[in-house]
């Protein structure tokens, strides 16, 4: 058996499908609507396993998310290969069966899990055999339900992982760490990062909104209100899409964020969308070309795969968002508020990379006389950001040396940059709280970024 997910762009980059003309396999596509990311299951002779292909197209059509889709694939295909080892099948399985998968993937495979991971196992071994009981392939689930527990999930529930961050060290984290200054504040003629100021930008917005990363790293610029080269004082997000379990929602972002944008919208992002230019015309034909912006930013009409389309922005999805460019005139400019290098929305695993190397700046820099005392573990981009959502962020009081603690961004104003207190009770950080004036411009050097782009 072999694994397979949907795509429909990498069709149209092969061109040319053996048996099958243009008109007739766009009218394929039309007729049976199939999400990219969908999962498909294939025998030796290449034909779909059923009833898991079925199953896998029945999550699509829910709208699941592909991420979601593709885990649960890898687990299904996991349990039929324990299954076919064994002699058996999903309609004669047994609890026995499932529960000696259980302790194989838990204790006897070559990696093993987590009570965490199994419990995603198992959470898409209950949504197939749901599927299979609806459409009458078992009569019911292979597994008894008593008082105590109805399936085999771990029912352990994980410990909240937010640390506690003091001020000075997120200070430290944002402008040493991210921004490539010393920790006096003055400029560290050794720093060789790239575009540190979307950097700081970015965990600055993260911090003052309590938004998690798929939510800030896929911000678009008319969402913020970044159109026609004018920047608003504050702005109000609708996340949908893109939020935890697409939950609509509406989040404040406040003026110290907003103009914390300004260096790398006026210094870093035009360069960086003027090199692209060659990559992206490109990839023309593969990108959501934006002809124009309605509603006030709220919608946007555009050509993708041919078709001229329109989409309400809260209601795009990240893999729509790193396609979508604006046609200016003069050349295709991102959509996205964060870009990398050729012009594209940075991945999760591009920002890592830049967390990494911000937390490896900041080790280096630990002994410094100037620096807070930091963890022995990294810090998360999901735990400056939840310390608004969970009121977990500790500030000095400017009563006295004791601490307080409270939601929100009116908490962060509360410290001014001169009654600030280090853990240790030492001398406020020389560094200003949103230090844009003030902040040495590094010169941005060439070359590949060890710590993503």
């Amino acid at each position: 058996m072999q694994l397979f997910f949907t795509d429909q762009r990498k069709v149209w980059k092969v061109g040319q499908v053996a048996g099958l003309s243009q008109a007739e396999l766009s009218a394929l596509f039309a007729r049976r609507l199939v999400p990219s990311g969908t999962p498909i299951l294939l025998d030796e002779a290449m034909r779909p396993v059923e009833p898991v292909s079925s199953w896998f197209r029945s999550l699509a059509l829910e709208r699941k998310d592909a991420k979601t889709m593709r885990s649960y694939a890898y687990s299904v295909l996991m349990l039929l290969h324990f299954l076919l080892a064994r002699g058996t099948d999903l309609q004669s399985v047994t609890e026995t069966d499932l529960r000696e998968f259980r302790l194989w993937r838990q204790d006897e495979a070559e990696e093993v899990v987590g009570d965490a991971a199994w419990d995603r196992d198992w959470a898409a071994i209950e949504s197939l055999y749901r599927y299979l009981i609806r459409i009458g392939v078992v009569t019911r689930q292979p597994w008894r339900a008593t008082p105590q527990r109805d399936n085999l999930a771990s029912r352990i529930r994980p410990d909240l992982r937010v640390r506690h961050m003091e001020l000075d060290q997120y200070l430290y984290l944002r402008d040493v760490g991210f921004g490539g200054l010393a920790p006096g504040a003055g400029l560290d003629v050794s720093f060789r990062g790239w575009r540190p100021h979307r950097n700081r930008a970015a965990c600055e917005l993260a911090l003052m909104t309590g938004m998690r990363i798929q939510e800030w790293s896929t911000l678009l610029l008319p969402e913020l209100g970044l159109v026609d080269g004018r920047r608003q004082a504050f702005a109000d997000v609708e996340l949908k899409a893109c939020a935890k379990f697409g939950r609509p929602r509406s989040v404040y972002v406040a003026p110290d964020p907003m103009e914390l944008l300004d260096p790398y919208l006026l210094l870093e992002r035009p360069e960086i969308v003027a090199k692209a230019q060659r990559s992206l015309r490109r990839r023309h034909r593969e990108l959501f070309v934006i002809q124009s912006l309605e509603a006030d930013g709220t919608r946007v009409r555009g050509v993708l795969d041919g078709r001229t389309i329109t989409r309400t922005v809260k209601n795009m999805k990240p893999d729509l968002r790193r396609l979508a460019v604006l046609e200016t005139g003069d050349g295709l400019d991102p959509l996205a508020l964060f870009i990398g290098q050729g012009g594209r929305m940075l991945t999760f695993s591009a920002w890592d990379k830049i967390r990494w190397r911000a937390w490896d700046r900041m080790k280096a820099w630990a002994g410094d006389r100037h620096a807070p005392a930091v963890p022995r573990r990294c810090w998360v981009y999901h735990e400056p950001s939840a310390h608004l959502r969970l009121a977990t962020f500790d500030l000095p009081d400017a009563r006295g040396p004791e601490r307080r603690r409270g939601p929100g961004a009116a908490d962060v104003h509360a410290a001014g940059p001169h009654d600030r207190q280090s853990a240790a009770g030492g001398p406020a950080p020389p560094w200003p709280r949103t230090p844009i004036d003030h902040l040495p411009l590094h010169p941005l050097p060439e070359g590949p970024d060890a710590g993503g782009r």
